[in-house]
């Protein structure tokens, strides 16, 4: 995609953001819209040459070989047709396609059971106010807290999050030039970036947090990963807990996640800490 393009897109996303409540595509759309990202099909819908409509399709895929799409109509063209004309398009050009609604906008459903899909995954999104007390969660005996360090731990935090996350169809192949790239983005703060080491300096987990730049500035607890061998001594809470407090300690009242429904485990925990949930991400497969 050419930087003149990305730019025409940019505008229908947060057009659609701004309307909708909830950005329409992933965070690894808006970096495949770079120029020279390989691996995506851009789509582009025009009316009287205007960008009106957009869909990505992930030719790369999942780690269970689905091609993954994620598209959006300016809300100034819906209800004309748009967004059933790219879904087409997308399944004209699509092998064991699965298509993301953020949201789950009524309108993506709408659309999915029209082309015969159903849903075949759901991430929730919850939140949490940081007004009140954060519970206290100690790390682990001889276990410390040290911020990331760029140039030096990408290749550490890239091993412990592919044992964590091994499960996961997308953020289990995250890549040393994946955290290379998100180092690049406005949003990226190594001190926010938290790692759990060992008294020999040996990578336990991490919790990457993140800013979201709104009118209220938005946290988020960007990814928890804890190595196999670390688990089950509470560190994933105490690192947890440390990146909310790290967060309130910026300003932010409010901070917000993403976890698969089915992680039940997760989730409770989530909850016990006083997330809520706020809406969820629906995946449609056939």
């Amino acid at each position: 995609m050419s930087e003149a393009q990305a730019d025409e897109v940019t505008v229908v996303l947060e057009a659609a953001e701004h309307t909708d409540g909830v950005a329409p595509v992933g965070e690894h759309v808006r970096l495949r819209m770079r120029p020279g990202a390989t691996g995506s099909a851009h789509l582009l819908a025009r009316v009287d040459g205007v960008v009106a409509g957009y869909a990505h399709l992930d030719l790369l895929g999942d780690s269970a070989g689905n091609q993954v799409a994620e598209f959006v109509v300016h809300p100034d063209h819906r209800k004309r047709g748009l967004g059933a004309e790219l879904g087409e398009a997308v399944v004209e050009k699509a092998d064991n396609l699965r298509v993301w609604a953020h949201g789950g906008h009524p309108d993506a459903e709408a659309l999915a059971g029209k082309h015969g899909f159903r849903k075949v995954r759901e991430l929730l999104r919850m939140r949490l106010r940081l007004d009140a007390d954060l519970p206290v969660a100690a790390l682990p005996e001889g276990v410390s807290l040290r911020p990331f360090v760029p140039g030096r731990d990408e290749a550490a935090v890239v091993y412990v999050n592919h044992r964590a996350f091994d499960w996961h169809p997308e953020q289990g192949a995250m890549s040393i030039e994946d955290v290379a790239h998100k180092e690049a983005e406005d949003w990226f703060d190594p001190e926010g970036f938290l790692l759990a080491v060992d008294a020999d300096g040996k990578l336990l987990g991490f919790h990457w947090t993140k800013v979201h730049d709104l009118p209220e500035p938005l946290g988020e607890v960007y990814v928890v990963g804890v190595d196999p061998d670390a688990q089950g001594g509470g560190l994933g809470k105490a690192l947890t807990v440390a990146g909310l407090r790290y967060l309130k300690d910026q300003g932010l009242r409010q901070v917000m996640l993403y976890v698969e429904s089915d992680n039940t485990a997760a989730v409770r925990v989530y909850t016990r800490l006083g997330f809520t949930l706020w809406d969820a991400d629906v995946q449609y497969g056939q």
